[in-house]
């Protein structure tokens, strides 16, 4: 198991965004159609992340506090990278906790349980059994996962991504527009200090159109 695991994160480096330095200065890319936000009013930052990313998991204290100094016209969406596979059914598991409105602290234990404990949470039943001492209903989750509502969200994400036009994770998505990698920023702290460039500049751009 920790074999497959290990060869699974050496794979993922290939998608990866990263979290070391970047030798070349901070940048993004702007979208030529940007990806419409779910709120209008609010500023989106949109996180795509995937539970078996190494680096998504080292980014994740940095994003957990980083939101919390967020203003109230300022949205954190998190959204699954879906690229196939395991990306696919963590994806699922992801929109199921979603569905059952579970607290931020069962998505931490996910990260801990792949990256601590060699824990692959690769099928329903196996989640359910993780989940389940954490307060997740075995039988309410394995509806969610399975149910309508949850596929037809993980359709959305898919239109969503190819949107975005990204090919790995961390990434961040500001305004539905701008797009970089964690990596591409040059590490977590720089990302989240760019984040908040282009979120203020949006927000100056839309004070100038009213």
């Amino acid at each position: 198991m920790r074999k497959l695991l290990t060869a699974l994160m050496a794979t993922l480096g290939l998608l990866s965004g990263g979290l070391v330095a970047a030798e070349t200065p901070a940048q993004y890319t702007e979208l030529a159609t940007p990806v419409a936000t779910r709120d209008p009013g609010k500023i989106e930052v949109v996180e795509l992340f995937w539970y078996g990313c190494g680096h998504c998991y080292q980014f994740e204290p940095y994003i957990n506090e980083w939101s919390k100094t967020l203003p109230e016209d300022v949205n954190l969406v998190r959204l699954p990278a879906l690229f196939g596979r395991l990306w696919d059914v963590h994806g699922q598991l992801f929109f199921a906790l979603e569905a059952l409105k579970a607290p931020h602290e069962v998505h931490e234990a996910i990260f801990n349980a792949i990256h601590q404990e060699g824990k692959m949470l690769a099928t329903p039943n196996e989640m359910a059994a993780f989940l389940a001492p954490l307060g997740i209903d075995k039988e309410s989750f394995l509806k969610a996962y399975n149910s309508f509502g949850v596929k037809t969200q993980m359709e959305k994400a898919k239109k969503q991504l190819m949107g975005y036009q990204v090919t790995g994770v961390p990434t961040l998505v500001v305004g539905g527009k701008y797009v970089f990698g964690v990596g591409q920023a040059g590490g977590a702290e720089a990302a989240l200090q760019l984040a908040d460039k282009l979120i203020e500049q949006e927000r100056s751009a839309s004070k100038a159109a009213d």
